[in-house]
């Protein structure tokens, strides 16, 4: 066990996280599996690294990567050979996307982002990059290129306006990082409660909480956002609620 705590799962929390949110939507909503789709990843650090690890572990084809100079773009899907050496390239030799085209199956775009590339055929997407990615013009894009979900691994990576455009399609899904990417923190909650306790939990524990986790989280949407309501109705209210509530317990309002 670690001389001074520290948890399993933390850097990959994130990422798992939101694929494991996805999987609940797609399976829930949808009534289909992440197997065999077509999944577009923004971003090339921690998010989007783990991110892409658990739909390749899941089955699904991530198709591409991004960083600030370009993208990443892999038709057939990139396989785990892929994803390790973009790993290295990111987290050791902190070298841009651009270096590792002769190194993967991949092929290199420069001076774009997946979200701008007009033939980019993706079913879901998970913005795991920055702020502001997807504008109203990617959002319409994504979605007339057939996309059925979008779900933020980033903070806020969908603009107020783009936020409109999926609203107005609420047969697509979308999912904001406020639950989508909640994985992250509630792990760190973890690692606070299992290091206050002074014990050491497992990674087969932590990844079935983190798993709980999302699951609870999902419930909380849906069943928020009732019959006729979309997930991130559902997230809202649910979000809402319980500040509410909390409130309410603490005697500040009545």
């Amino acid at each position: 066990s670690p001389l001074f705590g520290g948890i399993h799962l933390r850097p990959e929390a994130t990422g798992f996280g939101a694929v494991y949110m996805a999987q609940h939507a797609i399976e829930g909503k949808l009534k289909q599996s992440l197997e065999g789709t077509r999944c577009a990843v923004s971003g090339s650090g921690n998010v989007a690294q783990y991110a892409s690890k658990m739909l390749i572990q899941l089955g699904a084809k991530v198709v591409c990567v991004s960083d600030s100079n370009g993208v990443l773009l892999f038709q057939d899907g990139m396989t785990n050979a892929d994803l390790e050496q973009i790993i290295v390239a990111k987290t050791v030799e902190r070298a841009r996307l651009s270096s590792l085209e002769t190194r993967v199956s991949g092929k290199y775009i420069p001076n774009q982002s997946p979200w701008t590339l007009p033939d980019l055929n993706a079913r879901f997407a998970f913005p795991c990059a920055t702020q502001n990615e997807i504008d109203e013009k990617a959002a319409n894009m994504l979605i007339q290129n057939g996309a059925m979900g979008v779900f933020e691994g980033a903070n806020l990576p969908v603009t107020t306006e783009g936020q409109e455009v999926l609203r107005a399609n609420r047969d697509v899904l979308y999912i904001p990082g406020k639950a989508a990417n909640a994985g992250g923190v509630g792990v760190s909650c973890l690692e606070m409660s299992q290091n206050a306790s002074r014990t050491y939990w497992k990674r087969d524990k932590v990844a079935g909480m983190l798993k709980d986790m999302m699951a609870g989280i999902y419930k909380q949407m849906k069943d928020n956002a009732g019959e006729d309501g979309t997930l991130e109705e559902g997230c809202n209210r649910a979000g809402f609620l319980k500040v509410a509530h909390a409130l309410k317990e603490l005697g500040w309002v009545y």
